[in-house]
Order: structure tokens, then sequence, then C-alpha cells
């Protein structure tokens, strides 16, 4: 059986996500990931599945395909996410649901699925996306900043409970990088976060990448229940 790791990313179409699939790639990984819609490029090593992470069945789908096709998993990485800013009187209930179903249930659902591939194994790593929105307190940003704080606390408790499984599972909340839901919010929003953290400038894919990477290492495995914030809230 080939002993290269098998890593899963999410949300893998653009921005960070695609970034993340290179960069592994580049290390040496086979990929797993997926997209709610098609992508537009071809990777030697990189496996594609079109799938909602809040749909359950179809999240069993892409597992029981990463199962027949690798046997196990090493490392799952959360980072598709969808958010909305808007004020709370001017935020509609389909969108808080839409928000919560992608960001919790989505992040749970990997994490559950994850889990039981890796617990064969006895190891594994689980790197969950939160956001610098969290600990700033943003406004405008209630339900989206409110679904990655659970995810937070998700993921302390599933540290936890995974610990005798060799699991480890952390977060990264990146601060603000210039993607499609960065380039939605007005310069001026954009400008004033920047100015509320200690390294004020926009952050880098390569700054995730730099923080996965040291979640995701074989060295550490000590290392869970952590959150990492870029930025320096």
């Amino acid at each position: 059986m080939n002993n290269r790791q098998i890593v899963l990313i999410t949300g893998t179409r653009k921005g960070i996500g695609r970034f993340l699939v290179e960069h592994f790639i580049r290390n040496g990984f086979i990929v797993e990931g997926c997209s709610r819609e098609p992508i537009d490029f071809n990777f030697r090593d990189y496996f594609h599945h079109i799938v909602d992470v809040a749909n359950e069945e179809q999240v069993k789908g892409m597992f029981l395909s990463i199962k027949n096709r690798h046997a196990r998993l090493h490392i799952a990485i959360n980072n598709a996410g969808i958010a909305s800013m808007n004020h709370v009187l001017l935020t509609p209930n389909s969108t808080v649901s839409k928000i919560v179903q992608t960001n919790l249930n989505g992040t749970f659902l990997i994490c559950r699925e994850s889990a039981k591939l890796m617990q064969k194994k006895r190891w594994g790593r689980i790197i969950n996306f939160s956001t610098i929105a969290v600990p700033l307190h943003l406004e405008g940003e209630a339900i989206y900043a409110a679904s990655k704080s659970a995810v937070v606390t998700f993921t302390k408790i599933l540290a936890r409970e995974l610990a005798d499984f060799g699991i480890t599972c952390n977060v990264v909340g990146p601060a603000p990088i210039e993607t499609d839901l960065t380039r939605s919010i007005p310069p001026e929003k954009i400008n004033n976060l920047i100015n509320r953290l200690a390294i004020k400038k926009m952050g880098r894919y390569e700054d995730v990448a730099n923080v996965i990477d040291f979640f995701s290492s074989p060295k550490s495995g000590a290392v869970t229940g952590q959150v990492i914030y870029l930025g320096g809230p």
C-alpha cells in the first residue's frame, strides 16, 4: 500500500482551499477535496467530489469513496464556510440557517466521518476554521462569528473525545485575506478591522498554511484543543 499521507480539504474550488490543495500536493500528499460546484483545475494526486458539506448523505458518500480508494485518512481540514455581513435587524432567518448548516453542521459531519476512518489507525489530525471575527466581536458579523465560535467550542470538546484514538483537533482563525468573501466587504470596513489587529495588514494564504502545517505535523501529537488566531487580535 502507498505510504503517502492522505489529506481531505473541504471548499477547494477557490481561495484558501485551492491554495491548500496545491500546497499539500507540493509536499507529497495525496489530496481529496470537495466543493458544491465543479472545479476548473486538474492536478495529479488530487481527487474531487461535488459535495455540500451540510448534506449528510453526500458527505457519507464521499467518505465511502475515500475509504474504498485509500482505506485510511490522516488529515482533515474543514475550510468550507459561508458568511453574510449584515446587521442583525436586517438578517433573514434563512441566512442564519444556511450559515449554521454549512459552518457548524458541515464541520461536525466532516469531523465525525473523518474520525471514523482515523480511529482505525489510531492517528489523525483534524483542523477546523474559525475567524478573527470571533475574538474581535465584529459588528455586522454576529451570525457568522457565532457559528465560528461554536466551531471553536465543538473542536475543544472533540479534542477530548478523540484524544484516546491518537487524533488531535485544533482551530486556525485567519485574519482578513483577499478572497471572494472579503472582496464583498466595503474597503473601509476591512481597513477598520485591520486597524484593530496587532499586525495591521491583510493576511496571506501562506500564513494559514503555516499554522495548518504545525497542527498537522507528526511532531504535534501533544497539541490539541488549541486555537491560533492570526494577526494578533
